[in-house]
């Protein structure tokens, strides 16, 4: 054999070896399935790192439109706690309880209450919604300062007043005095979809005009944050994803149109920071709190007047139900707008003017959009059968009676307040009405300042906001309003009414 017949049949050994090696190999060893796929189902598509810069988002998914009409509209607002109240701790922002509840960083050390406490201030948002100054924010922005101050975009600064708030929905309403201001539209919260994009605009860390994205993760969210004496506190969030800290609190949340659907109000984070967890007060709810707090100094708060849950399997089981959505009656409230209409214990409410009603925060959000009076057409299940009841709704006094502020009103653009026994003392009067703001309207037109106190309408005494209302009420024509200036000085405007 030569030397070159020897190294060929090592190498024809060698590869014969190799093969039978591999074909072993994928006999012994199970083979991937092959799924066909049709080719009208959709395939999915593998990603890989883009190149090229000039890649821009598909059309219609554009969020400079949204971001160049909103921010004008949102403004900055810092509250001043003058060490009066608990609040007003030096140092620390007293929004920080609000959030401390649900960031869960523990207790805060008990305070001393000899403790000389300096001036303090928060800080948060706020947004236009009409052109004349109104700012809807968070109740919790604003809440018991001594001091709220507004800058706009523009960077102009102003003092605001709170017209009124609502602690039941974290809402509040303020004014400032400016004309032909950029506002937000109000947008219609009902149709926003999951999944759908949003923009965040607010002030987060005391930084001005910041715009964030996120889509719309969940609707109807109760997270158990807000807490009211009533009990009537109502959280039916929008959940986003959009990046939200603190100072976004009272900022928009809007669509791609630019339209408001929500007031961000709360995050939950383990951190204290965003953590894609944050929640809006929807613009359904949003609208009918500042249209009650502009015109009766308070909320306007209708209810059914039934104890509720929502459905779920255990109650279904345990009450023999045909259904898992709706919210079940507990109980019904003798004298209430339920019971008048004929809605018992153990019927499940699955619509109320033909939304479908899941859960109890959607029930809340759907009921707090009405006034006392309102009519809703309201649909149960009792004994498996759909019944549809007319159901006209009341306050939390049992009637269908509109309710004002006890201690301000606004009538023919101007607010007033009652004047406190202190300043009645100081001005030597039996007590009155003072102008507390103005805007277009009467009273301005007819030369009335700030601070002017009524004391007398036609000569008839007003010592109450009640007086004031009821003589507005029972004249009609010209009227002459007398009182006193801040400074004890007298005057008298006559008004055509």
């Amino acid at each position: 054999m030569s030397r070159k017949q020897f190294f060929t049949g090592i190498f024809l050994a060698s590869l014969l070896s190799g093969v039978i090696a591999v074909g072993g190999y994928r006999l012994l060893t199970p083979q991937p399935r092959v799924i066909e796929v049709n080719d009208d189902e959709q395939q999915p598509l593998l990603t890989k790192y883009l190149e090229d810069t000039t890649f821009v988002v598909p059309e219609g998914l554009n969020f400079v439109f949204a971001a160049e009409k909103v921010t004008p509209t949102v403004v900055h607002i810092r509250s001043t706690y003058n060490g009066s109240g608990d609040d007003a701790q030096a140092g620390r922002n007293p929004l920080e309880e609000f959030f401390r509840e649900y960031w869960g960083d523990g207790q805060r050390a008990p305070r001393d209450p000899h403790q000389r406490r300096g001036p303090a201030r928060a800080f948060g948002s706020g947004v236009l919604i009409s052109e004349d100054g109104y700012i809807a924010t968070n109740n919790h922005v604003v809440e018991d300062a001594d001091e709220v101050q507004v800058t706009l975009e523009d960077n102009r600064v102003y003092d605001a007043k709170v017209i009124g708030t609502d602690p039941t929905t974290d809402l509040a309403l303020l004014k400032i005095e400016e004309d032909d201001l950029p506002f937000v539209k109000f947008g219609n919260s009902d149709v926003v979809r999951v999944g759908e994009w949003v923009l965040a605009v607010g002030n987060p860390f005391d930084l001005t005009s910041t715009v964030t994205a996120g889509i719309v993760s969940a609707k109807a969210r109760n997270i158990n944050i807000l807490r009211d004496q009533s009990g009537l506190q109502i959280e039916s969030f929008i959940q986003t994803d959009a990046a939200v800290n603190r100072g976004n609190s009272g900022g928009a949340l809007v669509n791609l149109k630019g339209d408001l659907i929500g007031i961000n109000t709360a995050i939950i984070t383990p951190t204290g920071v965003n953590a894609g967890y944050s929640f809006a007060v929807p613009s359904s709810i949003v609208s009918k709190v500042m249209r009650d707090l502009k015109e009766f100094g308070t909320v306007q708060r209708a209810l059914l007047g039934v104890q509720i849950r929502s459905v779920d399997a255990d109650l279904a089981d345990q009450f023999n139900l045909n259904t898992l959505n709706g919210v079940y009656i507990l109980g019904v409230t003798e004298g209430s707008a339920a019971r008048d209409a004929g809605i018992e214990d153990g019927d499940v409410i699955v619509s109320v003017n033909e939304v479908q009603i899941n859960t109890v925060s959607e029930l809340q959000e759907q009921i707090a959009r009405y006034r006392p009076g309102d009519e809703v057409d309201v649909v149960v299940i009792r004994n498996n059968k759909r019944r549809n009841f007319e159901v006209k709704l009341k306050n939390n006094m049992g009637d269908t009676q509109m309710v004002r502020n006890e201690s301000s009103i606004s009538i023919g653009g101007a607010r007033f307040r009652e004047v406190s026994e202190e300043e009645a003392n100081e001005l030597e009067i039996q007590g009155g009405v003072r102008v507390i703001d103005l805007s277009t309207g009467k009273f301005k037109a007819a030369g009335v300042e700030e601070g002017f106190i009524i004391t007398s309408v036609n000569k008839r005494p007003i010592r109450s906001v009640n007086d004031l209302m009821e003589a507005l009420q029972n004249n009609s024509g010209g009227m002459l309003f007398e009182g006193v200036n801040p400074d004890g000085s007298e005057s008298y405007y006559a008004i055509g009414w």
